[in-house]
């Protein structure tokens, strides 16, 4: 009589076990869910500031966000929106290898946007750290600030990337039957035949 209860299942390979493994495996759909409520109160946090300058008219000073009302250093700490864009980048490329098919295409643009998205913080974070402004500007500037507006450039950013995550997500949840076939993951509320 032979025991096969130390035996890992022979369906899962054996990075299924690991936490990236996991994320990407049975808490894919948690982790997807989330990180979505995240990433729309951020954007929402950029909605209201533009509501408020464009809307109710505010200075731009004024203008914080619903946080930023209570909280008026979040608005101007660097370092908190590089560690929001570094916790974006690494949500997304780790959230990466759950995603097949079409819904891998969008969230792999998701990321490269996001990896821009970062990059632009980082020169903003450095400035600050640096005590040194680029281009002579008065305040850290960051390279297309050059040209649109850190409000408007930021509430950009932040919709530029979350379009191609709701896409990749609508993708994931409704997948095509090949796709489907190889998802490890319980997200897909159905597969569908939709037509490439």
């Amino acid at each position: 009589m032979t025991s096969t209860a130390l035996k890992a299942p022979q369906s899962q390979p054996p990075e299924a076990h690991s936490f990236l493994g996991k994320l990407n495996g049975p808490w894919h759909k948690r982790a997807l869910q989330v990180f979505t409520i995240i990433v729309v109160v951020h954007l929402a946090e950029h909605l209201v500031q533009a509501y408020q300058v464009y809307v109710l008219k505010w200075p731009l000073h004024q203008a914080r966000g619903v946080l930023g009302q209570a909280f008026p250093w979040l608005v101007h700490s660097e370092v908190l929106h590089y560690g929001y864009a570094l916790i974006m980048l690494v949500g997304i490329w780790m959230l990466l290898p759950g995603f097949v098919g079409r819904s891998r295409a969008w969230w792999l643009a998701a990321l490269v946007i996001q990896f821009w998205h970062h990059i632009e913080h980082a020169l903003l974070q450095g400035q600050a750290i640096a005590g040194r402004t680029l281009f002579g500007a008065p305040v850290p500037t960051s390279i297309v600030q050059l040209w649109i507006p850190r409000l408007e450039l930021h509430l950009f950013y932040n919709t530029l990337v979350f379009v191609p995550m709701m896409v990749a997500m609508y993708y994931h949840v409704f997948p095509r039957v090949p796709d489907a076939a190889r998802m490890r993951c319980s997200c897909a509320l159905r597969s569908h035949p939709a037509t490439a």
